[in-house]
């Protein structure tokens, strides 16, 4: 059978994982697809956009949309764009992964609450995190989950330990159709490998810097050229801006002589290598960019729809 061929009874389909940030739908897609398509922080907001992974088997393609956190209050216009990218994949779902955990908590009129209301399409209740939990808690927790939206399987996990994501896989392959091969069946993306760059580099800044800076920061490649070393072996040269909002911000991020913005290059540049697997040079500036979360042309060129 060719790669892209697909044999009798084949299924495909579009699966789209909503939730509030930090409930895990980042680590959760990383456990589905077996390789690290989000970046995974204990800050909520870490993802920004919305991102597809691919997974393909001999009987299967189910392409994966990990989402923002709908933010309730949104307090700038970046947080309204990540919005849209959530109430974007209420449009073009087969089934829906609707992502909780035993300490998320939602208001008698939440508007996320809403939206799964008014879908048609089969949803999973996926509870993640059960080990915060314990049996009779879960049982409470299932029911009261049930009165609230119309769900058709519940599936307990731990995403960070793995725990049943083969049996999530089977309940969703269920819910498929037969259909096409969307992507080719190598394909684990639709990114390109630009786009994961930024992603580690902020990954980079979320666990390297406290407070404010993670959520006032973006990362901006400048430049991604594939070359050679001397010796011929392949070398990715990458030139990326970090912007913060302040002058004060800058300072923090620099560090005492340069060794902040040096530790964060280093570490960034190892994550780089071992993603793309060849060697990278990495130069990382800082710009102060002031309210750029308000921004429609920051905003526009970090590729958020405003």
């Amino acid at each position: 059978m060719e790669q892209n061929e697909t044999k009798a009874g084949f299924k495909s389909g579009f699966i789209n994982i909503i939730g509030k940030p930090n409930v895990g739908k980042s680590t959760l897609i990383n456990a589905l697809i077996g390789e690290r398509m989000s970046i995974i922080s204990h800050k909520p907001q870490t993802t920004r956009h919305r991102i597809i992974g691919i997974l393909s088997t001999d009987d299967y393609q189910m392409v994966f949309s990990d989402t923002p956190g709908f933010i309730e209050k949104p307090a700038y216009k970046m947080h309204k764009a990540m919005n849209k990218f959530v109430h974007s994949a209420f449009e073009d779902a087969d089934v829906f992964l609707f992502v909780t955990s035993p300490d998320d908590r939602y208001g008698s009129e939440d508007p996320l609450i809403d939206l799964m209301n008014a879908v048609a399409e089969p949803i999973i209740l996926v509870i993640n995190k059960i080990d915060l939990s314990n049996k009779e808690d879960l049982e409470k927790l299932i029911e009261s989950w049930k009165s609230r939206i119309p769900v058709k399987e519940v599936v307990l996990i731990s995403a960070l330990n793995k725990f049943n994501i083969p049996a999530l896989l089977q309940h969703i392959e269920a819910f498929l159709s037969e259909g096409p091969l969307y992507f080719p069946a190598d394909q684990l993306t639709d990114r390109l490998e630009r786009f994961f760059v930024t992603e580690i580099i902020r990954e980079k800044v979320f666990l390297q810097y406290r407070d404010e800076i993670p959520y006032t920061s973006e990362v901006v490649i400048d430049e991604y050229k594939e070359t050679q070393t001397k010796e011929g072996t392949p070398l990715a040269r990458i030139r990326a801006q970090l912007l913060v909002e302040r002058e004060s911000q800058k300072a923090i991020v620099l560090g005492k002589h340069g060794m902040g913005i040096k530790k964060l290059a280093t570490s960034s540049r190892e994550d780089i290598e071992k993603f793309i697997d060849c060697k990278a040079f990495l130069e990382i500036t800082v710009k102060v960019a002031p309210k750029w979360r308000n921004s429609d042309t920051f905003l526009k060129r970090l590729g958020y729809e405003v």
